[in-house]
């Protein structure tokens, strides 16, 4: 048998590239994350050389310097970094979706203007729809962007979890505009929004306050973006059109879900991994743990939801490469995923016993990152949404 979580039917392309990011996984991120995650270090070597292996141009077209693979690609490079430390991916997970939304929906010359940067990673990407008072009624944003009789954008508001906020370069900002239509998605704007790395008032009437603390998924900032009087202009406007944030959102937001199942695939992997070695090695009554039935009936269930997990991902991946719609296979991915890494790392824990409540094994950093993936783009609650309003359109 092979290991789990193999994927069939890859390009030579595609499993050289998934190899190249595992052995840098195993080389690079493991070693270095317990002491980076415990000080909540900013990675910086370590994302400078994601840069130089070209991963933050992964999914963008060559004709603008990058190297136009697919979703499928992409979420395995996910699943590979999120093993070795989900804040890594963190860092080109909202990199790759704002350059999935201008490859997309972007104008000409948004495209020109931010893709070749992006790829390079010269910019680095975030995005923003979440506001303090907001859960998931998207729709009922209160941060505006008033036009002024020039034609460009004033906006006033509040942000709030801005995943990269303080250390990324362009942020693609969900605000509330007035379109005069009757449907409250139809007023919504995506704007784009470049600025530079840091804490407090970064421009003229857009300030980052600071680091939010959080349990876990540390080493990346997590912040507030705050809007007084910021004027910026029509032409960043994402597609040139206002009144399409919301469909520009959510297309984002679907490539996210399967970015945050391949991330809960990652971890359950790494969670499982640590498992096998540790029930192999620590012995009781005369043998190791791993051959009491008790321990190996807990492997055998947390193999299979590993295994379950990754097959949903790259069955989403896929349909979103083909074309096809595919929320209500995101939506089952990024809910059977998240789940059963928080299932498969909780019975990780308990395989370690009391050694796994100490800070000096990984496990207990797993514990405090697998809870994330459960709210990540989108609750387990609202994937069932999601999901059942697919399957009762399709059965009728």
């Amino acid at each position: 048998m092979t290991r789990l979580a193999q994927t069939a039917g890859l390009t030579e392309t595609q499993s050289d590239i998934v190899g190249a990011v595992r052995e840098f996984v195993d080389r690079v991120v493991i070693p270095a994350a317990q002491e980076l995650e415990h000080s909540d270090t900013y990675p910086t070597d370590i994302v400078e050389q994601m840069k130089d292996m070209g991963l933050f141009g992964l999914t963008i077209d060559p004709e603008y310097g990058g190297i136009g693979e697919s979703l499928l690609t992409y979420a395995l490079c996910v699943e590979e970094l999120a093993r070795g430390w989900m804040s890594v991916s963190g860092v080109i997970n909202t990199h790759f979706i704002v350059a999935h939304m201008i490859s997309a929906h972007g104008t000409p010359e948004q495209k020109a203007k931010y893709l070749p940067r992006l790829a390079s990673g010269e910019l680095t990407g975030a995005f923003s729809m979440s506001e303090p008072a907001l859960g998931s009624d998207v729709a009922a944003i209160s941060t505006k962007a008033k036009r002024t009789e020039s034609g460009d954008y004033v906006i006033t508001g509040q942000k709030m979890w801005l995943t990269n906020g303080g250390s990324s370069t362009l942020v693609a900002v969900l605000v509330k505009t007035d379109e005069g239509a009757e449907k409250p998605h139809n007023n919504l704007t995506t704007i784009l929004i470049e600025k530079p790395a840091g804490f407090g008032e970064v421009l003229p009437g857009l300030t980052i306050p600071g680091k939010l603390e959080k349990m876990g998924y540390k080493g990346i900032d997590t912040t507030e973006m705050i809007f007084d009087g910021f004027e910026i202009g029509a032409e960043e406007v994402l597609g040139g059109t206002p009144g399409l944030g919301f469909r520009h959102m959510m297309d984002g937001v679907e490539v996210g879900r399967v970015n945050v199942a391949a991330r809960a695939c990652g971890i359950a992997q790494r969670a499982f991994e640590l498992a096998v070695t540790y029930a192999k090695q620590r012995e009781t009554f005369g043998k190791p743990i791993a051959e009491h039935q008790a321990i190996a009936f807990r492997i055998a269930e947390m193999g299979t939801k590993v295994e379950a997990a990754h097959l949903m991902m790259v069955n989403a991946a896929r349909l979103k490469d083909s074309g096809e719609r595919n929320d209500v296979a995101a939506g089952m991915a990024k809910y059977l995923a998240s789940e059963f890494c928080s299932e498969v790392t909780q019975d990780s824990f308990r395989i370690h016993g009391g050694y796994g409540y100490s800070k000096e094994y990984e496990i207990e950093r797993l514990m405090r990152e697998a809870p994330f993936l459960l709210i990540g783009e989108g609750t387990s609650d609202i994937q069932k949404q999601i999901i059942s309003k697919g399957l009762l359109r399709t059965y009728n």
